[in-house]
């Protein structure tokens, strides 16, 4: 019968091709799309996993998710350092800044402001330039990807490629200097913007005036304490949230999941390619 039945497939050839360039095609489309749908999924909390130091995250009990930063009060730093089981707690500031390139056009980029004594914080791979020559003056590093692409400069000439920024460049941020000294590499971002690293300080001088302008603390626990533990020892003494990195990821994947339409239009992708595939 199996003899038969392929005897019967290849004799008709339009048949079998048609047959197997359905098949080919739904199983491209229930494959492609979920792996495009976890790389989007990933990219919401790339900032996260890049910051991959901290054993916890510390912020406004409102927030939802990562971009979602609520300012606190300087004073939170120190409330949550004189917490027992902290072995440091550090600064970071994040937020939306528009930069002014040398041609007058206006960027919007992500700022982040690390630690000025320990960086921590900063990318884990500089292309150029040192993490730590963002304590010389007016000092900034920018990802490569914002580099290359929105921060590029224009082209010399009429259809040429843009010119990519570099080191020694100048960028102006809320009407302040601000001198590229490295270019580094970080994951790509759910809104692909560029980022921008400086220390805390200064991104506080560059954002708006502001009564609060602290986003997270990240801390560090102690060897031989509990992470989980020290959260909650957070969370009572303070009154503000404390999360691992696993479940503050967790939480930003959660939140776009329910609150966007990205899961139901590539699920009816996948469904769509299924049913192409068995009626086929």
């Amino acid at each position: 019968m199996i003899r038969i039945a392929l005897k019967m497939l290849f004799g008709d050839r339009g048949k079998y091709l048609g047959i197997v360039t359905g098949i080919a095609l739904a199983s491209v489309l229930m494959i492609q799309q979920p792996g495009i749908m976890i790389s989007i999924f990933s990219r919401t909390y790339s900032f996260i996993t890049d910051i991959g130091l901290p054993d916890i995250w510390v912020m406004d009990p409102m927030v939802k998710y990562f971009d979602d930063s609520q300012p606190l009060l300087d004073t939170a730093l120190y409330r949550v350092r004189g917490v027992q089981g902290v072995q440091w707690a550090v600064p970071l500031y994040k937020g939306g800044q528009r930069l002014r390139l040398a041609d007058g056009q206006l960027v919007s980029a992500v700022m982040l402001g690390l630690d000025d004594a320990t960086l921590i914080g900063g990318p884990g791979e500089m292309l150029q330039g040192r993490l730590a020559d963002l304590r010389l003056p007016d000092a900034v590093i920018v990802d490569q990807a914002g580099a290359t692409g929105r921060l590029a400069r224009p082209a010399a000439t009429a259809g040429g490629k843009p010119v990519p920024l570099k080191v020694g460049d100048l960028l102006e941020i809320n009407d302040q200097r601000a001198v590229v000294v490295g270019i580094a590499r970080a994951t790509a971002t759910f809104q692909s913007q560029p980022i921008i690293y400086t220390t805390y300080t200064r991104a506080t001088s560059y954002a708006l005036a502001e009564r609060k302008l602290l986003s997270y603390v990240l801390v560090k626990v102690k060897p031989g304490e509990s992470a989980s533990s020290v959260a909650q020892r957070i969370a009572h003494d303070t009154g503000l949230a404390a999360r691992s990195a696993d479940e503050f990821k967790r939480m930003t994947l959660r939140y776009f999941i329910d609150n966007t339409s990205i899961l139901t239009n590539f699920g009816f992708v996948v469904v769509v390619g299924f049913i192409v595939g068995a009626a086929v």
